[in-house]
């Protein structure tokens, strides 16, 4: 999980640049070898009742329902990982920091670089009453600023006037979240009318709060932003199928996140989630200005996922 380029940091401008880039990396690692671990779990009690019960279990859930009008399942229990595509439009990206920074660099460009490690992926629990649900969902994504492209600028740079235009990565030697645009949503769900017992479509609409780990440093710093942060709220709208078996679900989906963006540059290097979170707080509380300054901007994307989900035991609707 990590907010804005080229992965690698020289240790001879950060000395401590290879253990925090270790620490970042083995929480990646631990993160996904979890939620693998974790589904392959729930999934492996399910596929083996399938594979000793056959279809038997599917035609009995099927034989519920008329054809003609198919309620939906009753309460259940969905447990779910998924990977997906991004898509992240182009941002104005500000930065001030009193007397010395007041600049906006138009229409940055992300990529999402969805299959390079980190992986995009995500995780969700979801629980149905009936036609009606609610999800908590976690997103693992990445918007990486892409530094070879000229962009124009407005504003101050070190207190004197921001050039018209300029090449990223001579103004910026980082600016991402590599390790995660992460999103943590609470959503409600509402399950569409369906032609089938095995097709089942969805919509949903949910908000939250994004957890990057933000990525930031300017050419002529040797102090980098390298840690988790609360940036600010994030808001979510999705429109899915889920296909059933008896037990297990597969699922395609779309959904659209907005997610504005307000990065303190503390010029640390964080380690863990919660430790770098609490850190944020104590500052907060302490009235202290980052000395990095703030940087502000808006993601708004596209993600296309796919993923697969482990229920609890169908109760079939009244």
């Amino acid at each position: 999980m990590q907010v804005l380029t080229g992965s690698a940091w020289t240790t001879a401008h950060h000395p401590s640049a290879a253990p925090a880039d270790k620490r970042t990396n083995l929480t990646d690692v631990t993160f996904a070898l979890f939620a693998m671990t974790s589904l392959a779990v729930a999934i492996a009690p399910t596929i083996i009742e399938q594979v000793a019960g056959g279809p038997d279990s599917d035609r009995a859930s099927a034989s519920t329902s008329s054809p003609s009008t198919l309620a939906p399942p009753g309460r259940e229990i969905m447990f779910a990982g998924y990977g997906g595509v991004p898509y992240t439009y182009p941002s104005d990206v500000t930065i001030r920091k009193t007397g010395v920074h007041d600049f906006t660099v138009k229409d940055v460009d992300w990529e999402g670089k969805p299959f390079v490690n980190p992986i995009y992926y995500g995780a969700r629990i979801v629980r149905y009453g009936g036609r009606t649900g609610a999800m908590l969902d976690f997103t693992h994504s990445k918007t990486i600023a892409k530094l070879d492209e000229e962009k124009s600028f407005t504003g101050t740079l070190d207190g004197a006037p921001a050039p018209e235009r300029a090449v990223l990565r001579n103004i910026f030697r980082k600016l991402e979240a590599s390790h995660g645009h992460n999103m943590l949503t609470l959503n409600g769900l509402l399950r569409l009318p369906s032609f089938s017992v095995r097709v089942q479509p969805y919509v949903g609409l949910g908000a939250g709060v994004s957890l990057p780990h933000s990525e930031v440093q300017l050419a002529k710093s040797d102090a980098r932003t390298y840690e988790y942060q609360v940036a600010g709220p994030v808001g979510q709208a999705l429109f899915g199928i889920e296909l059933r078996t008896a037990r297990m679900s597969y699922f395609l989906e779309y959904k659209f996140t907005f997610a504005p963006y307000q990065m303190p540059l503390s010029e640390k290097d964080g380690s863990l989630l919660p430790l770098d979170l609490w850190r944020q707080f104590q500052n907060w509380l302490s009235g202290e200005e980052p000395p990095g300054g703030r940087l502000t901007t808006t993601l708004v994307s596209h993600q296309g996922i796919f993923g697969l989900g482990v229920r609890s035991a169908p109760v079939a609707a009244p």
